[in-house]
């Protein structure tokens, strides 16, 4: 399993991008989740917009998320002068080396305030690679990885939790960690995860079959 000395740190600060908390709903556990990280979580305002404008597709996470705001397990925040640039930058340019607002956001807001930003998406995690080697990352699958959550849950809770993200959000899994993140939820419920890579999900059952 994983353990990250950082999320410890209560002076730790976790900006989580909106699919970091379509995610962390989808577990269908995410209070208690959360609850178990000693860092202050926050989400900026932009990331929050982005969740409200899937309310008129009948998608429920905006609601979700202001549930664990108004139980001050997750803050709201808005961008400092400091963020501006770094934000502008990431929104304005060509369609390669730009970013949508919510993921500019939460990455200028964990530069300003020396945190840690949590995201999902492929693009956005290599723009920061490149642009900002510095600012530390976390995926979804990092934080419910954490021997933190698996002492919290205990390991089936961690294991479902886990399997209900990546079913019912679809969570993208850095490819390094795939291989963990079979391990804990088991080679034949990571067949039924589309949101796996093809080869990731064949999984043979005890007849010889394959599940794809």
């Amino acid at each position: 399993m994983i353990s990250s000395s950082f999320l410890t740190d209560p002076k730790t600060t976790l900006v989580i991008d909106a699919s970091v908390a379509i995610s962390l709903n989808a577990t269908n556990r995410a209070a208690e989740i959360i609850s178990a990280l000693p860092s202050v979580v926050v989400v900026t305002h932009n990331a929050m917009d982005e969740l409200k404008r899937g309310i008129r597709n009948g998608h429920t996470d905006a609601q979700l998320l202001q549930i664990l705001v108004d139980r001050t397990l997750v803050s709201p925040v808005a961008l400092g002068e400091n963020s501006f640039n770094v934000y502008e930058a990431l929104i304005d340019g060509n369609a390669l080396n730009t970013l949508d607002d919510g993921e500019a956001a939460t990455i200028a807001y964990a530069i300003e305030v020396r945190g840690i930003a949590v995201i999902d998406e492929k693009k956005a995690r290599r723009i920061c690679g490149e642009s900002f080697p510095n600012l530390r990352l976390l995926s979804t699958v990092d934080l419910l990885l954490d021997d933190l959550i698996g002492n919290a849950l205990g390991r089936i809770g961690q294991a479902e939790s886990l399997y209900n993200a990546l079913v019912s959000a679809r969570m993208r899994v850095p490819e390094e960690k795939l291989s963990l993140v079979i391990n804990v939820i088991g080679e034949e419920r990571a067949a039924k995860c589309v949101s796996l890579p093809k080869a990731a999900r064949m999984a043979k059952l005890s007849t010889g079959s394959l599940i794809v």
